[in-house]
């Protein structure tokens, strides 16, 4: 039995080291691991340094009105009661009423009035299209502070809406550079095969807007309605020049450092009043981070 086993084992030991076992599979191995480990100490390190604020303004505002005078890091006592005292300030519910409203109905304004303008320069041919375009790359160029005098005359004396967020608002609804360049971009992934398909089948402009172009959009669309509202909800200096002289039309931000002014030694509240603040924001982007990470993503793909 044994003499019948002698050529397996010959074979066996003139066959060359499997490749794992080898010295250079070895160092590629420990070269891969120390790879993963160093991206992911990046990323974790990345991660606290975003995360770790956060935790301390949460934590804070847990916290008693003497200790968050003092060094300590963690609540004794879990001061849920705080949140509710913001509540209660007088004008803040006041204030996230006037921002929803800036907010909510700026961003609905800018996206209905991007659109078409949007679509028109990624798919139409036309003299002045690059011009157009060109005026619009420019328009993201000009600061707002240049023209807010002019326009601040106009709002508050000839339109006599001072004191109120309509300047604002109005606005809005006459199409934003960065939502139309950024959603034109976009428009250009989507093939012209599908806009001459639903052409061919008899749909117009507009039924080819709605019926085609529009849901394939919705990455992009996304995209600009966040950009929009972030902005309009994180907007300080707008409504301090339009809506200071009116605190029933305060909006958060503008609120918020009033609140601070207010309450200049009681950091807890402070600390509650900025979690409040953030939150819808950290809330919205949750939800629609996938959108918005992919319509950002896609704008790129072609100039």
């Amino acid at each position: 039995m044994t003499h019948l086993l002698d050529p397996v084992r010959k074979a066996a030991d003139a066959s060359p080291e499997r490749p794992s076992r080898t010295p250079a599979a070895r160092t590629a191995r420990r070269k891969a691991l120390l790879h993963w480990i160093a991206v992911h100490s990046l990323g974790i390190a990345a991660a606290l340094f975003f995360v770790l604020p956060f935790v301390f303004v949460v934590l804070t505002s847990l916290m008693s009105d003497q200790q968050a005078l003092t060094r300590d890091l963690t609540p004794n006592t879990w001061e849920w009661g705080n949140y509710e005292r913001v509540f209660n300030t007088p004008g803040f519910l006041t204030w996230w009423r006037n921002t929803l409203l800036y907010a909510g109905l700026g961003t609905v304004l800018t996206v209905v009035s991007s659109i078409p303008v949007a679509y028109a320069l990624a798919k139409f041919r036309f003299r002045g299209r690059k011009l157009s375009l060109m005026l619009v790359i420019s328009m993201m160029m000009l600061p707002p502070q240049v023209v807010i005098i002019p326009m601040y005359l106009f709002w508050a004396k000839q339109m006599d809406l001072s004191g109120t967020l309509w300047p604002l608002i109005i606005p809005m609804a006459f199409g934003d550079a960065f939502s139309i360049f950024l959603l034109r971009q976009f428009l250009l992934t989507i093939p012209n095969e599908y806009l001459d398909a639903a052409k061919v089948d008899g749909c117009g402009e507009f039924r080819t807007l709605m019926k085609v172009v529009l849901p394939m959009a919705r990455p992009g669309i996304a995209a600009i309605a966040l950009f929009q509202f972030f902005a309009a909800w994180n907007d300080y200096f707008g409504p301090q020049i339009y809506a200071s002289e009116n605190p029933a039309a305060w909006t958060l931000s503008y609120g918020l450092e009033s609140f601070k002014g207010a309450h200049h030694t009681d950091w807890n509240l402070t600390m509650a009043a900025t979690v409040l603040v953030m939150a819808p924001v950290i809330a919205v982007f949750f939800f629609a981070q996938k959108a918005f990470v992919e319509g950002v993503t896609l704008t790129g793909v072609k100039g």
